[in-house]
């Protein structure tokens, strides 16, 4: 029966012989990349956790609606009734094909590990500093990866061309003096690409450290080969380029912790009794659920000529609650002031003279 087969379709014409082979190959290459699909959506189950398997699909799927046809099409060319000449022409482009669908696949399974990483190292805990030290060296490495894996890409292609391979013996010879060149003329960007690996491994900031710089507070959004994205808290982006933070001082609160000192300032009279403010402030922060139980103290600080400058220290486990945490002690003890020592507010005194006695 197969025999037959054969022997009826070996009648057919060329071009239509081709253009079935083509189209078998090709469906072939669909249908075992759907199989495939089926089989491992299976295999998932639903939940909110992360999955390997539905990762890989997510990644790899669209690589492989090109790779698994075109590997199987390639395969078929020397069945084709060519010329040898066209032959080696469609061979090329396939096999070019078949190498961008397969750096395709290749770049795919890079996000696949960087997605493996982020569920196991997740930032949502309040205590991140290993997470975000990981997250910050895998951008870069993810980046430097995919970089690495087109220019590999794009030298294959290009090798395949015998003509390409004599126009790079050719220029090899001027590699030297180009390569002095665009040093000098691409200076900056060069400093800027070295700056962004030693930020990458010494990380003088990572990935959700909270910043102080060019007098902004934010969250470190994105660090890329040459620009850092910061995210202001009021949803402003600040973009500075990465050499940035290797030459000009900035302020890093969570460089080795998450857990910050926050203080509120209280300016009262000089006849405020210190020491039942304290019993109130040290009353309320026992039962606040930002405090995080290390440190709490009510002191004088300062003294000027009209008020005293009461100073309340606290610790909380992220600078986002010292912040909420300093508001709330700010108005809680402003209340207790006004209701309890009313004439504890700041007050203006001035001395009068009584008129002497000789123009009453």
């Amino acid at each position: 029966m197969w025999n037959k087969l054969l022997e009826s379709l070996d009648h057919l014409p060329g071009f239509v012989w081709n253009l079935l082979l083509a189209g078998i190959a090709v469906l072939a290459g669909l249908l075992i990349k759907a199989l495939l699909s089926f089989f491992l959506h299976r295999s998932v189950k639903k939940s909110a956790e992360f999955s390997l398997v539905h990762s890989v699909l997510l990644r790899l799927g669209k690589a492989f609606n090109y790779f698994l046809p075109l590997l199987l099409l390639n395969m078929s060319i020397p069945l084709m009734r060519v010329q040898p000449r066209y032959q080696e022409v469609l061979s090329r482009f396939a096999e070019i094909a078949l190498t961008l669908s397969f750096a395709a696949i290749v770049i795919g399974i890079v996000h696949v590990l960087e997605d493996y990483i982020y569920s196991t190292y997740d930032l949502k805990k309040s205590n991140n500093l290993k997470e975000r030290k990981i997250r910050t060296q895998l951008q870069f490495i993810r980046k430097l990866a995919i970089g690495i894996i087109l220019v590999v890409t794009a030298c294959i292609i290009l090798l395949s061309f015998d003509s390409m391979r004599k126009l790079g013996a050719g220029l090899l010879t001027g590699v030297g003096v180009g390569g002095i060149i665009i040093g000098f003329a691409a200076q900056k960007s060069l400093g800027n690409l070295l700056a962004g690996f030693q930020i990458a491994f010494t990380q003088p900031i990572r990935i959700d450290d909270v910043l102080v710089v060019e007098g902004e507070w934010g969250r470190v959004e994105e660090i890329t080969l040459t620009y850092v994205v910061v995210n202001i808290w009021d949803q402003r982006k600040l973009i500075l380029p990465i050499n940035y933070f290797i030459e000009k001082p900035f302020q890093n609160w969570t460089r080795s912790s998450a857990e910050i000192l926050g203080t509120a300032f209280l300016y009262l009279d000089y006849t405020t009794p210190v020491d039942k403010l304290r019993e109130e402030f040290e009353r309320y922060i026992v039962t606040h659920p930002l405090w995080d139980k290390r440190v709490k103290t009510l002191v004088v600080t300062n003294v000027t000529e009209r008020t005293i400058e009461v100073r309340c220290l606290i610790s909380a486990r992220t600078s986002g609650e010292a912040f909420d945490l300093r508001c709330d002690i700010r108005e809680h003890m402003l209340r207790f002031v006004r209701e309890q020592y009313p004439a504890c507010l700041p007050l203006t005194r001035a001395a009068l003279d009584a008129p002497a006695a000789g123009n009453a």
